[in-house]
């Protein structure tokens, strides 16, 4: 077992606001065992003991569906281990679910999850290249312990189109400029605030797409 009980983890899916069935709790479990596995030669994860692994990498990536419905084409922005971007898909399997990483290794291993856990689109290339070649595709972007604020708003925005959304998962602590989702077509409509069952504070800032971003960005170097 990779996370915890199947009704302690119902237990703290309801306290999130979440709900949680066995086919699910199976399918979240394959995924753990496999990534931690992995982990053992690749390094996609510090967090491995199930208690960590169900609150900051499961539930966390799950909040949005308390604030949102996540809904069409859907993109992973600098995926990792596949968070977001997995736990959205196995909760609900009618998203369109791309997964984008500049990493082989870790596209190679989130490819396996498609084959083995739930079907996902893997995708290799830089988060420049991708606003280039995938413009204004995708309903929503989301992006989980990437980079500032400002950048992922430069990576994402441009894949989204208008009228859809990114989402960006932050930690309690950073300042967020207002301002910057402006310059790419964005506006902020909320920023959510939310603890886990651990008492660890996160945001999530959904940011919709109002207008065209301008063809300049992403620009291919981001200071």
């Amino acid at each position: 077992m990779n996370i915890l009980p199947y009704e302690e983890c119902c237990a703290l899916f309801e306290k999130s606001g979440l709900s949680l069935d066995k086919e699910k709790y199976d399918a979240f479990d394959k995924y753990m065992g496999l990534l931690l596995e992995t982990n053992k030669t690749l390094n996609l994860t510090r967090i491995t003991e199930p208690a960590e692994v169900t609150q900051k990498h499961i539930i966390d990536s799950l909040m949005i569906f308390t604030f949102i419905k996540p809904a069409g084409k859907v993109i992973d922005v600098g995926t990792g281990a596949g968070f977001p971007g997995v736990p959205m898909k196995i909760y609900d399997r009618a998203l369109d679910m791309t997964l984008l990483d500049s990493l082989n290794k870790r596209v190679n291993f989130l490819k396996g999850i498609s084959d083995n856990v739930v079907k996902m689109n893997c995708i290799h290339a830089r988060a420049e290249e991708a606003g280039r070649s995938m413009r204004e595709i995708f309903d929503m972007a989301t992006a989980r312990a990437v980079a500032g604020f400002d950048v992922l708003c430069e990576y994402c925005l441009p894949l989204v189109k208008v009228g859809g959304i990114f989402a960006a998962y932050k930690g309690p602590t950073e300042e967020i400029d207002t301002s910057v989702p402006e310059v790419f077509g964005g506006r902020i409509t909320d920023i959510h605030e939310y603890s886990l069952p651990d008492g660890d504070s996160r945001r999530i800032i959904i940011v919709e797409k109002t207008a065209p971003c301008d063809a300049k960005y992403p620009r291919r170097k981001i200071k």
